[in-house]
């Protein structure tokens, strides 16, 4: 296997959660193990691990900073998260993808050839919190004067490849996310019905 560089992992656990009655998302648990822990232990081999939120419980030498102003959205977040980054690629992850892989995150950094790489879901849609990019490149896009509070503006001038990737027959996709008490339930459905 071929040496990767170093990376860090920035993952963003903000936001106010008002679909799931506003509470903290990322400490919610899904299979005994909160969604955040989740996330953390796929970016387990990271140099350092950020999370960008308000002050929560998280694994040890974890890095917690919060954006300015707080809950002002996932581009300030993410400025805050790059702030603490010294590497110079990181991984850009949701604190709620309870299924996510440290498989998954090595196939990016494996995939990165532009400025980023992102997930694709079987939709078609990019996913735009599960990918690994290239520190300065994100940096420029999201400490511009003026950047635009949307993410998929910020990003839209980089140069961005996609990675789709493959998921077995009966397996849970690696992006599916907790937004809603349905999507919440389903997860934890399948958590408890998978084998370990």
């Amino acid at each position: 296997m071929e040496d990767l560089p170093p990376y860090s992992a920035v993952v963003l656990a903000g936001g106010r959660a008002a679909r799931l009655g506003g509470q903290a998302k990322p400490q919610l648990d899904v299979g005994g193990r909160t969604m955040l822990a989740a996330v953390l232990a796929a970016a387990a081999d990271a140099a350092l691990r950020v999370v960008v939120g308000p002050p929560q419980p998280t694994a040890p030498g974890v890095v917690v900073v919060r954006e300015e102003p707080p809950g002002g959205g996932p581009v300030a977040a993410l400025r805050a998260g790059l702030a603490a980054v010294d590497t110079d690629v990181v991984a850009v992850l949701a604190a709620d993808l309870p299924f996510l892989t440290a498989q998954l995150v090595t196939e990016l950094r494996r995939g990165l050839r532009a400025d980023g790489v992102l997930v694709v879901d079987d939709t078609g849609r990019d996913q735009l919190l599960l990918g690994v990019w290239r520190t300065a490149a994100l940096r420029r896009a999201v400490a511009a004067p003026g950047a635009p509070a949307a993410l998929h503006h910020a990003l839209g001038g980089l140069e961005v490849d996609r990675h789709r990737p493959p998921v077995a027959p009966g397996s849970v996709p690696p992006w599916v996310d907790c937004d809603t008490p349905e999507e919440l339930a389903s997860a934890r459905e399948v958590a408890a019905r998978r084998p370990g």
